[in-house]
């Protein structure tokens, strides 16, 4: 996949966090593209639409306007042609029962905002390394 362009859809309300994830992955050539979504109805609409690239990776807060982001998994993971699709999800609660309800949707990563920019920073190259570096997908073909 190094060769292949990257497409994340980031799905977050907050503008200067998305601005932080966006300026943090701008740092590793391999994430080529990231599309902005600022909340649920707006990334189920992208992800539903053929006229959109589909992405290779999905970051996802929970608490989201219009629909909330434990149930954009949901329907991302019970969507045959979505559901392998890795979705992390990036939040800053650490409640339990928020934990539970990502994983009981499949997500494949849950991972708290830290506070302080340099560990957010460490956060998202830690995250662009694994998941656009490391990990094996297999052929979207």
């Amino acid at each position: 996949m190094k060769n292949t362009p990257w497409i994340i859809l980031l799905v977050e309300d907050n503008p200067d966090h998305a601005e932080l994830v966006r300026r943090s992955f701008q740092n590793h050539e391999l994430a080529n593209q990231i599309y902005h979504v600022a909340d649920g109805e707006a990334a189920l609409d992208y992800l539903l639409q053929q006229n959109f690239p589909r992405p290779h990776l999905i970051l996802l807060d929970l608490r989201l306007p219009k629909i909330d982001g434990l149930e954009v998994l949901r329907q991302i993971k019970t969507n045959e042609e979505l559901r392998r699709i890795p979705v992390v999800i990036l939040t800053t609660s650490k409640a339990q029962g928020d934990l539970a309800g990502a994983y009981n949707n499949h997500v494949n990563s849950y991972l708290v905002k830290p506070v302080s920019f340099d560990k957010f920073t460490r956060l998202m190259d830690d995250l662009s390394h694994y998941w656009l570096g490391w990990n094996r997908q297999p052929s979207r073909e």
